[in-house]
């Protein structure tokens, strides 16, 4: 193997010369001279043919220089902690990529910046780190704007463009600095699926996503993902190896201009949504009984929201048939753009404020519906938050906190009753009597709490007779408290009671012995913790 190597080796040094003197004038023509051995053995070998072999080529960069647009991000960022409130959260540091766009702003996905402290960014062949601020977070689709205060930094960059969406089984090439890796790194794939995906950095919103081969790893989310020299998209989720092999998602353009037109005016207001449940209607007997037609169209509204856009206009089954023109289809599809996509997609390609006009078949009656359209605040709770500080009261060595995914998660509860809350706190509407559900998540031992550990996981339902509905009042009922707190929870069993003296003697003990430097927080920002630019969220 070795002497094969090297003989590869003189072949490529030699094989440069040959093509050097190919361009000097030719000599004249010389008959080989072949050493001559005295004796009848004296012979002439046949003369051999040099063959060049041909040096390998860089194919062409069919996106021009990436480098001068791709950046390396550098996110020193504090999570907050669920089961201790008061604390500030432990230190984490990430990578991730991100591209420059035009205005001297720089686009990446928005858990590369989620609840940073401090950002870097640095350019290639440039060895100096950047400081960098956030600019716009939008968190229901992954994406953020941040830039570079220095003036120097953003000269000789070049600002990328976007594209429409790429065609099935077409080329893509995805940039980014995988795995931590200081270089760029370059990996290509095919476009595999056009779908409606859960975006599982909110872990709630759904939206357009494109499906790809190329190896998305740790480190290349917020790099662009090109097609033809145009960004087509931006890397930001995949699975893990032991679940498949080669695929990657990626943010698409239709996603990315919303995003980019929805804070032209300073403020990103979200994604608006219709708040409402729908059933397929695929099954010839259920269409007949509705008394649709025969043509393979329309979707069945099971329920509405009251908190939502649809409530008073839509009602359950109704038979949505037609959205903004587009006929939607039983299997909930509409036509866009050629491709076929959720009819959700056209309310996704609107802003607060818009309106959608939808066909309807009620009672078997044509009927024509236009819907105002913003997001319902109790989707929220259901979704993962970002740059907040957890709410939460401490009463005597109870830890109480409304309930979110977020603590769900730290607690990693499996209670059927919270998980229930949960679950349904939009379609049942437990919002109208809990706007927040709050529990009883942790104990402090203390003498004074002594014995109710069974409490723990409990759901608050009122204190002293007076129903509890939010975190606010909660803390009003502890501060306006006589001797005795009867504290009732959801559910069967007997009351907590606490004894208030004992409680007021035991809260300098109990702060101590646990550091709570803080008994409550009702607000998520903290004015400490508040941006400085209001467009933040």
């Amino acid at each position: 193997m070795k002497r094969a190597l090297v003989a590869i080796s003189v072949v490529l040094l030699i094989s440069p010369i040959l093509e050097a003197q190919q361009g000097t004038p030719e000599p004249p023509t010389l008959e080989p001279q072949v050493p001559q051995r005295p004796g009848p053995w004296r012979s002439t070998p046949p003369a051999q043919e040099v063959v060049p072999v041909p040096i390998p080529i860089a194919p062409p960069k069919p996106n021009g220089p990436v480098q001068k647009s791709l950046v390396r991000i550098t996110a020193t960022s504090v999570e907050p902690d669920y089961r201790a409130p008061w604390n500030a959260g432990a230190l984490q540091r990430g990578v991730g990529a991100g591209f420059v766009i035009s205005g001297n702003r720089i686009l990446t996905n928005a858990h590369v910046v989620a609840n940073s402290r401090y950002l870097t960014v640095e350019r290639d062949g440039d060895p100096n780190k950047y400081p960098a601020t956030v600019q716009f977070v939008a968190n229901d689709c992954d994406l953020a704007l941040i830039t570079v205060p220095s003036p120097d930094f953003f000269k000789n960059m070049v600002a990328l463009k976007f594209g429409g969406i790429p065609g099935l089984e077409s080329t893509v090439s995805a940039y980014g600095y995988p795995i931590g890796g200081e270089r760029m790194s370059v990996t290509t794939g095919i476009v595999s699926r056009i779908d409606f995906q859960l975006y599982t950095h909110s872990s709630v919103d759904q939206h357009l996503t494109i499906q790809i081969s190329a190896q998305i790893n740790p480190g290349n989310s917020g790099g662009p993902v090109m097609q033809e020299g145009k960004v087509v998209g931006v890397a930001f989720q995949g699975y893990s190896g032991d679940v498949a092999q080669g695929v990657a998602y990626m943010i698409p353009t239709p996603v990315i201009n919303r995003f980019l037109k929805d804070i032209s005016n300073g403020h990103y207001d979200e994604y608006p949504d219709l708040a409402i449940t729908y059933a397929k209607l695929q099954n010839p007997a259920q269409r007949r009984f509705l008394g649709l037609k025969d043509d393979d169209r329309g979707v069945l509204v099971s329920s509405v929201v009251a908190a939502g856009p649809s409530d008073g206009i839509l009602r359950p089954g109704d038979v949505l048939l037609v959205i903004d023109g587009h006929p939607i289809a039983s299997d909930a599809s509409v036509e866009l753009e050629g491709e076929r996509a959720q009819f959700e997609e056209v309310v996704e390609r609107k802003f607060k404020g818009d309106s959608v006009k939808f066909d309807i078949l009620r009672d078997k009656q044509p009927m024509t519906a236009t819907i105002k359209l913003y997001k319902p605040w109790p989707y929220s709770i259901q979704g993962h938050s970002y740059d907040v500080r957890p709410r939460y009261v401490l009463y005597g060595g109870l830890l109480f906190q409304p309930l979110n995914l977020d603590m769900l998660e730290a607690y990693r509860t499996t209670d059927l009753r919270l998980r229930h809350f949960f679950e349904y706190f939009t379609v049942e509407q437990i919002y109208l009597q809990h706007p927040d559900v709050i529990v009883l998540t942790n104990i402090l031992p203390d003498p004074i709490n002594t014995y109710l550990s069974p409490y723990r996981g409990a759901i608050v339902d009122e204190v002293n007779g007076k129903k509890i509905r939010t975190l606010d009042e909660l803390a009003n009922a502890f501060a306006e408290a006589p001797e005795r707190l009867v504290v009732r929870m959801i559910g069967d069993g007997p009351p907590l009671v606490l004894d208030r003296n004992k409680v007021e003697a035991a809260r300098e003990r109990i702060k101590s012995r646990y550091n709570v430097a803080k008994e409550q927080n009702l607000e998520e920002r903290t004015p400490a913790a508040a941006p400085t630019q209001a467009n933040k969220i």
